[in-house]
């Protein structure tokens, strides 16, 4: 009988179980390091032109902020516009009650033609007199106090007539019109509601927008420099001035460009800063005051600047994979 016997279906599965267990394990790390690879960056530089600019914090402003407020006392019977909306200088944005304004003013008239009548007599009275001075009708004195009569009837003309352009003026008054072209904003009293000469609450508040500040701040340091450049005539000018360019708080360029106006006379003593202003066309009232806006001003261009363009690539480590088994003996 032969003695030599194959191997067992046990052994074979043994043996089989083993080859995979080992061949896994040289696998994992494998992947695990291919898992970590760091991405390494690719600079490449070349010489170029390039434009040096600077930006600036800043906050936009109106051009003109007029407050609206009553010049003579009154009720409010009616309001003439619509809050948020754009109004021309002169447009009547509130009606006072003119009733007792109408009633000085007629009383003022009538006294002005009192007046009037009162000096015509007197001034006849002189011109009599003085055709009978003279004669025994009539003494130098009494002719004297004719004179002085006429006097102060003109002097109650004058008089008269300044009390009815008051009187005029306060009735106008009662008209409360825009005194700039703008936009305007909530009203602060509503129909009904009794206003005073010069009280300290504006009735509401109109901005012109068009164009718009924006001001800005720079340290002290900068600014020396800032102005040295703009003597220098690397700071790019439009019509004397320096140009500036606006960025708004989303990122987003401002499609007009402004100019520089002026600068602040002192420099904040806390923050060693100095406030800067521009100004910028803003006629479709895209900028609003008190936007937050970053301005940019072109500091001129460097000739040879160094200019680099970054790639990225992942390197991978490629593993040879070893096979590992066992056979049985026949």
């Amino acid at each position: 009988m032969n003695k030599n016997r194959g191997l067992t279906p046990l052994a074979v599965v043994l043996m089989l179980s083993g080859s995979l267990a080992l061949t896994g394990c040289d696998d994992k790390p494998a992947q695990q390091g291919a898992q970590h690879m760091p991405e390494v960056g690719i600079v490449t530089l070349k010489s170029a032109p390039l434009q040096i600019t600077t930006e600036l914090p800043g906050r936009t402003s109106a051009y003109r902020i007029a407050e609206v407020r009553p010049q003579v006392s009154g009720i409010i019977l009616k309001r003439n516009f619509v809050e948020g909306s754009d109004i021309q200088a002169g447009v009547s944005l509130y009606q006072i009650d003119p009733a007792t304004y109408q009633a000085s003013y007629d009383s003022a008239k009538g006294d002005l033609a009192k007046a009037q009548a009162a000096a015509n007599m007197d001034q006849l009275t002189v011109k009599r007199y003085q055709k009978l001075l003279g004669t025994k009708y009539i003494s130098q004195q009494d002719y004297d106090t004719a004179v002085a009569t006429a006097q102060q009837s003109n002097a109650a003309v004058v008089a008269a007539k300044a009390a009815v352009e008051t009187a005029r003026i306060n009735l106008a008054y009662t008209k409360v019109t825009s005194p700039i072209s703008g936009r305007i904003g909530k009203s602060a009293v509503t129909e009904g509601a009794l206003v005073q000469n010069g009280q300290t609450t504006a009735l509401a508040t109109v901005q012109q927008l068009d164009p718009i500040y924006v001001d800005v701040t720079q340290s002290s340091n900068d600014f020396l420099r800032l102005k040295q450049e703009l003597a220098d005539g690397r700071l790019k000018q439009e019509n004397g001035k320096a140009k500036v360019e606006l960025v708004t708080n989303d990122g987003l360029k401002y499609p007009q460009s402004g100019t520089l106006e002026f600068s602040d006379v002192t420099v904040d003593q806390t923050t060693g800063s100095i406030t800067l202003r521009a100004i910028f066309p803003n006629p479709d009232h895209t900028l609003l005051p008190g936007m937050f806006v970053r301005a940019r001003l072109e500091e001129g261009i460097n000739p040879d600047a160094l200019l680099g363009t970054a790639t990225g690539c992942y390197p991978y480590a490629a593993r040879r994979r070893q096979r590992h088994g066992s056979g049985g003996r026949r």
